[in-house]
Parts: C-alpha cells; sequence; structure tokens
C-alpha cells in the first residue's frame, strides 16, 4: 500500500542514488589528448571528419548548436563546422569507468552498474554510518570525491526508488537553461510534485506509442495524469499498461539496485568510409570486429553463448541475425565460425553493398566484475537423456564452439597481446591490406 507520495506506509522510504558520469566520453577524450581535445570547447567524440560514423558524445558547447548522440557525423559538422571530431577512447573510457565505480564502492553498499557511465546505489542501512545526514549531503561528498580521485564530474539524482533518481539526475546535471549544480534529491513524500513537473513522455518505459495514446487521451503531462479521475489509465490503456503508469506517476517504483550490472553484452561494429560489395573483403573486416570483441570478452573474464551479426546496407536498412550455443565460447576461432554462417545469411552472394558490419556477443558467463549472474555460470535445464546430450555437445563443441586448441591458442595470444600490445599478433587474412572500404569508424 502506497500513498501518494509513492512511499510505502509502514516502511522506511528507500535511499537510492544514480551516479551519471557528466559527458563522460567527452571528458575522457579531453583527459587522454590535453593538448588536442583538452584544449577544444566544441568536441565531438565518434570519429573523424570526412567518416560516415555517428556521434557517440558531444561537449555541451556543441549541443547548444543542435549536436546529439547518434546523429551522422556529416550532419554534426553541418551544425557546428568549427568543432572537433576524435575517435571514442575506448581503452581509457572502460578504466575511468571502472575507477568510477571503485570510488562509489567505498560509499555505496550496493552498487549496480546501468551502463558504462552511469551507476545505481543503494544506502539502505547506512543512516547512523553518515550520521543520519540528509541523501543530498551523501551525494556531495561522493560527488567531490570521484571528482578528486578521477578528474571526472557526476551528476547524482537521490529518491525513494530508481525512478525518481533517474528523474532527479536529469534535474542536477550542469546543462541547459536549468542547469543543477550536480546533485537534486528528492525527500520522502515529495515524489509526484517533483514529477509533475515532467512530461509523461520523459517517464522511462513510455515510448512512443504510449506517449501517443495518453496524447489522444488528453495527457501530456505527469501533472494531467495525476489529476485524472482514478481508474482512468487502467480503464483506457488496460490493467496491465494502465496499473504500471498509475504507480509510476506517483514514483512506486519496487526494482532493486542489484550489486554487479556490467554489460550485458559486448560488441564491435564498422561503418565504411564508402559501401563494400566485395564478399572477401567484407568477411575480413567481419574477422578483424570477432578479433576484437573476443579479445574484450576474455579480457573481463567472460564467455558468451550468443553470437550476432549486424549489417546495414546503401539504404540504411539494418538486419541482424543470431545463434545460441549449447555451450559458451570465448575464443575468435569459435565466434568467427558462427559469424561466418550468419553474415552469409544475412548478405548472400549478390546482395547490396553494405555500409555498416558489427559483432555482438551475449548471454554472458563467469566474469569477475559482478555480473547479473554473480560470475557463476548461467543455470543449465537438465535433459532427460544425458548420453545423448553428451553425444550433441560434442558435435556441436566440434562445429561450433571453443576446442581445447582454441582455448590454448587464445590463452598464448592474450599474453603475446598484453607484453606487445593488442596488433602484435593478428590472424592471418588481417596482414592483408584492408584500405578497400577506405577509412572506417569502429563503435
Amino acid at each position: 500500500m502506497s500513498d501518494a507520495g509513492g512511499l510505502r506506509v509502514g516502511a522506511a522510504p528507500r535511499r537510492i542514488l544514480l551516479v551519471d558520469a557528466d559527458a563522460f566520453f567527452v571528458a575522457v577524450a579531453r583527459q587522454v589528448d590535453p593538448e588536442g581535445a583538452g584544449r577544444a570547447p566544441l568536441l565531438i567524440v565518434g570519429g573523424r571528419p570526412g567518416s560516415r560514423g555517428v556521434v557517440c558524445s558531444a561537449s555541451y558547447e556543441c549541443r547548444a548548436y543542435g549536436v546529439r548522440s547518434a546523429m551522422p557525423i556529416a550532419r554534426a559538422l553541418q551544425l557546428c563546422p568549427e568543432a572537433l571530431c576524435v575517435p571514442v577512447p575506448r581503452q581509457a573510457c572502460g578504466e575511468r569507468s571502472r575507477a568510477i565505480r571503485a570510488v562509489l564502492a567505498r560509499f555505496l553498499p550496493v552498487v549496480q552498474a546501468a551502463s558504462i557511465d552511469e551507476w545505481y546505489g543503494d544506502l539502505a542501512g547506512t543512516e547512523a554510518l553518515y550520521a543520519h545526514a540528509p541523501l543530498a549531503e551523501v551525494a556531495r561528498r561522493i560527488r567531490a570525491a570521484v571528482l578528486e580521485e578521477t578528474g571526472l564530474s557526476v551528476s547524482i539524482g537521490g529518491g525513494s526508488s530508481r525512478l525518481v533518481a533517474k528523474m532527479a539526475v536529469e534535474r542536477a546535471k550542469p546543462r541547459g537553461a536549468a542547469a543543477g549544480d550536480g546533485v537534486h534529491c528528492v525527500p520522502p513524500g515529495e515524489e509526484g510534485a517533483f514529477l509533475a513537473g515532467f512530461r509523461l513522455s520523459e517517464i522511462p518505459g513510455v515510448g512512443p506509442a504510449l506517449a501517443g495514446r495518453l496524447q489522444a487521451m488528453g495527457l501530456v503531462t505527469v501533472a494531467e495524469a495525476q489529476h485524472s479521475a482514478p481508474g482512468t489509465l487502467e480503464r483506457r490503456l488496460g490493467a496491465r499498461a494502465g496499473g504500471w503508469l498509475a504507480r509510476r506517476i506517483w514514483g512506486e517504483d519496487d526494482t532493486p539496485v542489484v550489486a554487479g550490472g556490467p554489460s550485458r553484452q559486448v560488441s564491435r561494429e564498422t561503418t565504411f568510409a564508402r559501401n563494400l560489395a566485395d564478399r572477401e573483403a567484407l568477411e575480413r573486416e567481419l574477422l578483424a570486429l570477432a578479433v576484437q570483441a573476443s579479445a574484450d570478452l576474455r579480457q573481463g573474464g567472460r564467455e558468451a553463448r550468443t553470437v550476432t551479426v549486424k549489417v546495414r546496407d546503401h539504404r540504411f536498412r539494418t538486419r541482424s541475425a543470431q545463434r545460441t550455443l549449447r555451450t559458451p565460447v570465448a575464443s575468435e576461432r569459435a565466434v568467427m565460425r558462427v559469424a561466418r554462417v550468419l553474415f552469409r545469411q544475412l548478405h548472400p552472394l549478390g546482395a547490396p553493398p553494405l555500409r555498416l558490419v558489427g559483432v555482438a556477443l551475449s548471454q554472458l558467463d563467469g566474469g569477475s566484475d559482478g555480473g547479473t549472474d554473480g560470475g557463476a555460470s548461467a543455470p543449465r535445464q537438465l535433459g532427460l537423456f544425458p548420453e545423448a546430450e553428451r553425444v550433441a555437445s560434442a558435435t556441436d563443441a566440434a562445429t561450433e564452439g571453443d576446442t581445447p586448441r582454441d582455448r590454448a591458442l587464445s590463452a598464448a595470444v592474450d599474453r603475446i597481446r598484453t607484453r606487445f600490445g593488442r596488433t602484435a599478433i593478428v590472424p592471418a587474412p588481417l596482414l592483408a591490406p584492408r584500405d578497400a572500404a577506405g577509412p572506417r569508424v569502429e563503435e
């Protein structure tokens, strides 16, 4: 049971924080290249000028010109021609992300990564530890520690639920006409009044279709929905969707903060400078992506059960295909064996030229960074015919899984790359010239 503010009657309100790194990719790019990117107020991260990549992030100064994430770099430069464009400093971003999380772990008993630059924290049970200080005061201490130890600025939103913390961090960020000071926490009991200042379309989970239905009902803002007759949302939207939204507009969200939460997949993709049709060249690019993605996977101590290949043709049509394996894989040889089959299904001989190819590895097992499975392998359903299962498993391993030779080879390759760099040893096909596609943007 809840009151109008979204608090559980008879229970102490939760103390949830969302920590969001400010313009994370831009900030890291400036740290990595202080004399170049560090001196450019107009900065776009995502690719070089002339590439066909997309904007990963842009400085607040660039955003004032209308530059946004996922915008083609060419379009971004039309809006802001004086901007400096740089590739994503992928390795440095991973290192800085882990550094921020390490600071948070000292303050928060539970930390869950929502993305590479967002983390939820639960301060439940720490009231006495912080001398019963207000949530905003604790958040400011955390923010100051992150800045001092990493040189990176974060914004922090807080409240009694993940939803309220997510909405509050938007008020904390130092940008726009209503720029915040880095921290915004909603006191218990004020969730409904706080959310009344938002549009319904801004609530996470309210997509364009639902927002359109709500607008047809005359409901655009959260305040309008809050003042609608009781039961209106359930009657008009159905018990499930209407009941869900009726709770959200008052800040009710029981989603827990779970320790861990790294990325659910490892992916690499490449946008070509020119459309590419040559099968041999395309499969060479596919191999390069499989090598990179599997190396990222092993670096985190993970294995993947699902391999996905994505292609985008010259008409911007995007298609993908995936295969879930009986046993998890981590070697580039095993990943490539599956990726090649999927790629040939998506792009048979004679198919139109492609502008993008991508490889993603998901359903991750293992790892020491606190995955959603706690580092343990995913549970397997027991079969009725174990002997037949063993035969099938052996057959799969021989055709699409990691073989003992694959694992031994990967371990040896990783040792060499750790000592001499990632390009110290590569598959022989990658030694052939790759300039047929022109400059690439690896994402």
